[in-house]
């Protein structure tokens, strides 16, 4: 899905406008955005998807950047960050320790068909890279809970040892459908497990185009983007065609694009219909598993994507035509080691 951005060793949130120093509204407007996006509006996600025909199932829970939940420390220094023009919040290390993500499920969140079909999305993560997912015990201070709100898909962003609870909601629904389709679920435990979207990362402007005119009023903040010196992009290519990737109508206040490719791409932005080959990549570099620096796995992961079964399995398929703009790498493989 994606930066789509791998977070490395800090974290960084700006904005695509020059540091300039901030008025006294402005810093409000910003914080009260940040704020509400943590609020429960009283809406469910079907009404919000219904308010927004041109959006999906994560985008349309009402978070930043639509499914984003952010902390109050973090809030906090994002908010002090604009106020100096940035627009960028740090944050150390937000790798799960040893690649272990521990969860639970909240008490009674799920039937145990639809826990099965979470379950089996965290298997398929695992399967294919070096990431694992271990059920909470009484001496875990740090896990995700993962629970079944109807307000949307949505997920705290990395590990973070302060945190305590770390959230990950679906909403609650036939397992295939709504926040319970696989790659919504894989898309969510990206962001637990240290991603932001696709679209966010620091160059995003050499390949996507922001019509600023066409964004919902108060949902700028929304498309803010990844400062290079606190993110690594692990060396790998932008990927239009990422699960964790915007659509070209987020949050258009006129039925016109708020997202256009600056360059010829014929899929679909915002899919969530399968798992990329980049995806797993990056989730592999991310997490420095065994292998995933190797030059070799470059042209299956350019020519692989994973696709959910009805069991909530994922079954390889080989396409003809890349979902990545392997025009250039976003940034140097043994500079993103580091």
């Amino acid at each position: 899905m994606f930066r789509f951005v791998v977070l490395s060793c800090l974290l960084a949130v700006a904005a695509a406008v020059p540091p300039v120093a901030k008025s006294r509204a402005d810093i409000e407007n910003y914080k009260v955005a940040l704020e509400k996006s943590r609020e429960d509006d009283g809406l469910t996600l079907e009404e919000r998807m219904a308010e927004n025909p041109g959006m999906n199932a994560w985008s349309s829970s009402g978070k930043y950047q639509g499914d984003i939940y952010l902390d109050d420390d973090l809030i906090e220094e994002m908010v002090d960050d604009f106020s100096l023009g940035r627009m960028a919040y740090t944050r150390a290390n937000t790798r799960w320790p040893s690649a272990v993500a521990v969860y639970e499920f909240g008490p009674g969140e799920f039937n145990l068909d639809q826990q099965r079909f979470i379950l089996n999305v965290m298997n398929g993560l695992s399967e294919r890279t070096c990431v694992r997912f271990r059920v909470r015990n009484a001496n875990d201070r740090n896990f995700v809970r993962i629970t079944g709100r109807p307000t949307g898909c949505y997920a705290s962003v990395g590990y973070n040892a302060n945190r305590g609870i770390h959230t990950l909601n679906v909403a609650r629904n036939t397992p295939g459908f709504g926040c319970l389709n696989f790659v919504v679920i894989s898309h969510e435990w990206y962001h637990a497990l240290g991603f932001w979207h696709m679209q966010s990362t620091y160059n995003r402007d050499n390949y996507v185009r922001i019509h600023w005119e066409n964004i919902q009023q108060g949902m700028a903040h929304n498309f803010d983007k990844v400062d290079s010196r606190f993110v690594s992009n692990l060396g790998l290519p932008y990927e239009y065609g990422s699960s964790m990737h915007y659509g070209t109508h987020f949050f258009s206040s006129n039925g016109r694009p708020t997202l256009s490719t600056t360059r010829p791409y014929n899929g679909v932005l915002g899919q969530t219909s399968v798992i990329t080959g980049f995806d797993l990549w990056r989730l592999a570099r991310h997490y420095n598993c065994p292998g995933a620096w190797s030059a070799e796995v470059m042209e299956k992961a350019r020519t692989t994507v994973y696709v959910p079964t009805e069991e909530g399995n994922l079954t390889e398929e080989t396409v003809d035509t890349p979902l990545a703009d392997e025009l250039e790498l976003l940034e140097d493989v043994e500079i993103a080691k580091e």
